[in-house]
């Protein structure tokens, strides 16, 4: 039987915590059920419908996180959040990377889990907008590497856990963090990109947590900060690899406490933003060098997602190209050039190393220096190195068909790629910028693969 408002299945064995809990549900006008440990959690979850579910981590019989497990495998429509012990950032973070929502810590900050709340609920809302707008940016390309991110799109979209985007400059990061936050429930609210190598450091503290009015020389009024600019929204922390040590510290207790406290502030303010960064850089390594903390390493890279270089999806290239043609032609107000047929061929054998970033100012060129209504490959003005994908077959022979030529110079990268790691698919797939599956997938289709 339908109930008249959203309902929310509460889980915890403290029966005061619960009180609290279902208060708080009934004040925002919402109803609410509830459960004392995971059995009776499953049984109502089997038995009825909801629209949110609120477990505490540790219950009677077992882990909150075998509630979380239970609604990913079974009904992944369902959001659900957990409750933490106060400290217990670890078991926070590895009910995310299970696939919950979000998380609260106790003692419950009720402003926070009202927030929480209602971004959850706006879930299906926001999915249901999604698909009946056409407008906005977009990934373009058909390739296994972009649809794959599509899908990591969607999934992330419906979950607060922090997301770090790995890749080459100018394979589209901001953009990846920018479908992420569109996607989602807080779609309405700010997106705040801001480039960690952009600050100066001096500077730092202030821009991330906002300042009061005198508490420095040239601080003449109140500045909120990019944390509070975020509220209700995303907060995009490009080139994380970039913040000073110092200030590495400083992002960490604000992101795990979730509060912050602007330079000359005397109290703490809460903060309610959903954190993504990226960087080109491998931080890891940097992790292994000292040179970033191991422990924010750990916080904003919940989620991980790998964002492929261009030369790792050649068959891309083509729409991705007249794309940007279209939109050089729309903010010139000229009609789009038509391209000749080596134009594609010739975009098609180079190596891309700045990425969508350098083909579209590859772009930009030709069509500003182009002469005529068509461009050609010899307005693109293109070296081919001896790195490059098909720097040694970068024409197609005569009786070679588009595709059939884009599949020969993506078997050729790739069985170079083989020979240079000494045939370790591991490091081959590493080299080309693309998963491990994804280049199996490959194999397979390109017919290079002795796996049976």
């Amino acid at each position: 039987m339908p109930h008249p408002s959203p309902h929310i299945l509460l889980v915890d064995d403290e029966p005061d915590i619960l009180e609290l809990l279902s208060m708080t549900i009934d004040r925002m006008g919402l109803t609410s059920d509830t459960a004392s440990s995971v059995k009776d959690t499953i049984a109502k979850l089997n038995k009825q419908n909801f629209d949110l579910c609120l477990t505490d981590l540790r219950l009677p019989d077992g882990s909150g996180l075998e509630i979380v497990t239970f609604i990913q495998q079974s009904m992944p429509q369902l959001p659900v959040a957990v409750i933490s012990a106060h400290g217990n950032m670890q078991a926070a973070i590895d009910a995310m990377k299970a696939g919950a929502f979000d998380f609260v810590s106790k003692p419950i900050d009720l402003n926070q889990l009202r927030s929480l709340i209602e971004s959850a609920l706006a879930l299906d809302d926001s999915s249901k907008e999604k698909k009946s707008s056409g407008t906005g940016p977009c990934l373009l390309g058909e390739s296994s590497a972009i649809q794959r991110i599509r899908e990591q799109i969607k999934r992330l979209a419906r979950s607060m856990a922090p997301v770090h985007i790995h890749g080459e400059s100018g394979t589209g990061k901001e953009l990846v963090a920018r479908l992420i936050h569109n996607s989602g429930p807080r779609k309405e609210n700010p997106f705040i990109a801001v480039n960690s190598s952009a600050i100066p450091a001096e500077l730092m503290e202030s821009e991330f947590f906002g300042h009061r009015k005198g508490s420095f020389t040239g601080a003449v009024s109140d500045n909120p900060g990019l944390f509070q600019a975020a509220t209700g929204g995303t907060l995009f922390l490009d080139e994380i690899a970039d913040l000073p040590l110092s200030m590495q510290a400083k992002l960490l207790r604000a992101i795990q406490e979730r509060a912050i406290r602007p330079v000359g502030g005397h109290e703490e303010i809460a903060i309610d933003c959903r954190i993504l960064s990226a960087t080109h850089q491998d931080l890891k390594k940097l992790v292994d060098n000292g040179k970033f903390r191991e422990d924010l390493y750990y916080r904003i890279n919940v989620i991980d997602l790998d964002v492929p270089p261009l030369r790792s999806r050649i068959e891309d290239i083509a729409p991705l190209a007249e794309h940007i043609l279209q939109q050089i032609a729309k903010r010139n107000s000229i009609d789009a050039p038509a391209v000749e047929t080596g134009f594609i061929v010739a975009l098609s054998s180079y190596s891309f190393p700045g990425n969508i970033r350098e083909l579209e100012n590859i772009l930009e060129r030709a069509v500003a220096l182009g002469a005529e209504k068509v461009i050609t490959a010899e307005d693109l003005n293109l070296t081919i190195s001896s790195d490059g994908p098909a720097a040694s077959t970068c024409e197609p022979a005569a009786s070679e068909s588009l595709d059939e030529f884009l599949q020969r110079i993506e078997k050729e990268l790739i069985l170079k790629a083989l020979e240079e790691s000494g045939n370790n698919k591991t490091r081959a797939a590493k080299s080309l910028g693309v998963s491990f599956r994804s280049f199996r997938y490959k194999l397979k289709k390109l017919s290079l693969s002795d796996d049976e």
